[in-house]
């Protein structure tokens, strides 16, 4: 495990299979722009590797013996400016898919995938970009949306927008870089990355991926 530079993304590595841990590090640790600053072999393991070593990035196992993934990510973006995280795992039923993004993470990639869309996971979500493993996406909206109750109580969330809010919001939902946004609304950038802090803030969500779930709850997109 090597420490990093300043542009360089430091990742925290967390999964009960030593094979597989030691094998992620061994990828990532080789990859240009990012650096393994610390390892973890069960969730309880991980506040005291995020105090010692600071990480911009989690990539989390879901399954795990003593504290699974998802009570980590949820404690774990409890605390303040907390790093991002990353689900690595090899289950994608609905639940665990829709708990982990519920929990607070930022990107959920199956172990089967490529090495290289790991890394590029591990980068985009660390440039604040939420990615899915191809496949996911869409089933994963479609049972949101589909929820007992969670459509009337998001549009009540969403009631609490601005205007000029809730286009950003829908922006978001869609999947579209803040560039993007910002030239389609005819706004800055910083003006975009300030309206989507107040919408976290307001609607009391974690980041951009909680959005555009709440988005599909209501039926938005």
């Amino acid at each position: 495990m090597s420490e990093s530079s300043a542009e360089t993304v430091r990742v925290l590595v967390v999964d009960d299979d030593a094979l597989v841990r030691g094998a992620l590090v061994m990828m990532l640790d080789g990859t240009n722009g990012i650096a393994v600053v610390a390892e973890a072999a069960d969730g309880d393991e991980v506040p005291a590797a995020v105090d010692a070593h600071f990480p911009d990035l989690v990539l989390m196992d879901l399954r795990m013996p003593r504290v699974d993934g998802i009570v980590a990510i949820r404690r774990l973006r409890a605390r303040p400016n907390p790093p991002e995280v990353v689900v690595l795992t090899t289950f994608d039923t609905d639940e665990d898919v829709l708990h982990a993004l519920r929990a607070g993470a930022s990107g959920f990639v199956l172990k089967d995938t490529p090495p290289a869309r790991i890394v590029d996971a591990v980068k985009r979500v660390a440039a604040g970009d939420p990615i899915l493993s191809p496949g996911i996406t869409r089933r994963l909206m479609d049972r949101a949306a589909t929820q007992a109750g969670a459509h009337k109580e998001a549009q009540s969330t969403l009631d609490r927008l601005s205007p000029r809010e809730y286009d950003v919001m829908l922006a978001v939902a869609q999947g579209k870089a803040n560039a993007d946004i910002a030239a389609e609304l005819f706004m800055s950038v910083a003006t975009v990355k300030a309206h989507i802090s107040h919408i976290l803030t307001k609607l009391e969500l974690g980041n951009r991926t909680q959005i555009a779930l709440l988005a599909h709850d209501a039926g938005l997109a």
